[in-house]
């Protein structure tokens, strides 16, 4: 399995992650490859199981009406993505998983925002597939995008 700690690239910022993950997902919408900068790749994990170590150094950024993101404001690494009040998934945060510092072991189970999804992109595997439309049924939001 991957590791159990994790953290930006300056290492202001540390997390440690209650039991490792075994799973990831990638999501194609406009905002994630936007604050990536490419594959925005998440291990969804529950908000109680992470704890932080320089959470002083993480800026916030709130993307949606819904939602922010946290990045370290000294390396500027994106770290986090989770939503906000306390509808569905509110007890869940989805960690960039190149913030982790072992990836080996998780696999990619899930494709999200597919409709978004560039043509460049093809991944290997018989990997579930949600569009936009299903996520925001799965997840109650009217939103245009995560």
């Amino acid at each position: 399995m991957g590791s159990t700690a994790g953290g930006c690239l300056c290492g202001a910022v540390r997390y440690t992650l209650a039991r490792a993950p075994a799973e990831m997902d990638v999501c194609h919408c406009g905002m994630c490859r936007k604050h990536t900068g490419g594959l925005a790749l998440g291990l969804m994990v529950p908000r109680d199981e992470v704890t932080w170590e320089g959470f002083e150094h993480v800026g916030l950024f709130r993307s949606s009406d819904w939602a922010e993101r946290g990045f370290c404001r000294t390396c500027g690494s994106g770290l986090f993505y989770r939503t906000l009040g306390d509808g569905p998934g509110s007890d869940m945060i989805s960690l960039g998983a190149g913030s982790l510092d072992d990836l080996d072991g998780v696999r990619l189970t899930t494709e999200i925002f597919v409709d978004f999804q560039p043509d460049g992109y093809a991944f290997a595997g018989d990997l579930k597939r949600m569009t936009q439309a299903e996520v925001e049924a799965a997840f109650g939001s009217e939103e245009d995008s995560a």
